[in-house]
């Protein structure tokens, strides 16, 4: 008899982990689209609340016919390394010659017949190739996708003007020797000559390399910053609380996910999410009490019109050589409205 009580808990416990979450493999499963790793999130109930659809592409090194070479690193990585997600992603494998919009395109096509899909809440990112991917995908359908994030890449599409409609987080390595920044900055200039790019966030990372940039995958305010945007948000506005640094992208980032899984992002000098990580378990408790509070302690000003270094200094009872310090900024640096600038 405790036997098969010992089976039936065994049983109970496997059915409650699958449907925790779940992580599946699809193989000639969408006509012309790729082989994918597909991942729902914990609490996910077909018919029931719809979820947001990240879909991560690889670069070059991850292509072939083997699905596992793509859990070497990027989201189903990170996710497998303890990262939460309440989104479906999906991770399809490029066979090798690049990525193909409308072969990405029939796969979230299948995924939104097949599960209950936010549509209005569909993001795409990725580096390298994967970059260079993500960019042709957002750029041939940017009434699709509500937000995307290319790293270190470039794009091949004819027509970058649709690419100013999306919220879009381009990032690249200054010292990039594998893809480099004149791939993304022609992306930019291109978005340039079509028009407003009132939607472009361009970040250039100075000293960092080709495979840094594969850390941003497993920093929370990733996937952070791409739920803010929504296909319903009015015109579409770009959400520009986040940064990512060197100082970020140097930290030991799977470390963080893997103890416990849970990071938190505090926010940065600059007033803002500076996706710092501070591990919630353990050692590093303590210290995310002390930087939470060493934070709290910080003052900013927004700059209005007619601000200037010398008024701020009397205003805050400080001095303008204590201002610059603190910013990062010279005497003769003009103060742009808006603009939030540490006082103490």
């Amino acid at each position: 008899m405790k036997k098969y009580a010992f089976i039936l808990i065994g049983c109970l416990m496997m059915m409650q982990t699958a449907w925790a979450q779940h992580l599946s493999t699809h193989r000639n499963t969408v006509s012309n689209g790729y082989n994918f790793w597909l991942y729902t999130p914990e609490g996910y109930v077909k018919g029931e609340t719809a979820k947001p659809l990240v879909v991560f592409l690889h670069g070059k090194s991850l292509s072939g016919h083997d699905l596992n070479r793509v859990k070497r690193y990027g989201t189903i990585a990170a996710i497998e390394m303890g990262l939460k997600l309440d989104a479906i992603v999906i991770a399809p494998q490029c066979p090798g010659g690049g990525w193909k919009p409308d072969r990405v395109m029939n796969i979230v096509e299948w995924v939104k017949a097949h599960h209950t899909v936010d549509t209005t809440r569909i993001y795409v990112l990725g580096m390298s190739m994967g970059g260079y991917g993500t960019i042709n995908f957002a750029g041939t359908y940017p009434d699709k996708v509500a937000a995307a994030m290319a790293l270190c890449g470039g794009g091949t599409i004819k027509d970058y003007c649709g690419l100013n409609e999306v919220p879009l987080w381009i990032l690249h390595g200054t010292a990039d020797r594998a893809v480099g920044i004149n791939c993304s900055q022609r992306v930019v200039d291109a978005m340039g000559n079509c028009g407003n790019t009132e939607r472009l966030i361009w970040t250039k990372l100075p000293g960092m390399n080709h495979g840094s940039l594969a850390r941003a995958f497993y920093l929370p305010a990733t996937y952070e910053w791409l739920f803010k945007h929504s296909l319903a948000d009015t015109n579409r506005p770009v959400n520009k609380e986040y940064t990512i640094t060197p100082s970020t992208l140097s930290q030991d980032v799977y470390r963080a996910v893997r103890q416990g899984g849970k990071v938190e992002v505090v926010p940065g000098e600059n007033g803002n999410a500076d996706s710092t990580l501070v591990a919630q378990q353990g050692e590093h408790k303590d210290k995310a009490t002390k930087t939470t509070k060493a934070r709290s302690d910080k003052k900013y000003h927004t700059i209005r019109k007619g601000d200037t270094l010398g008024a701020l200094a009397r205003k805050y009872h400080t001095s303008v050589k204590k201002l610059c310090k603190l910013n990062g900024i010279k005497e003769t640096t003009t103060l742009k409205i808006g603009r939030r600038l540490r006082v103490k």
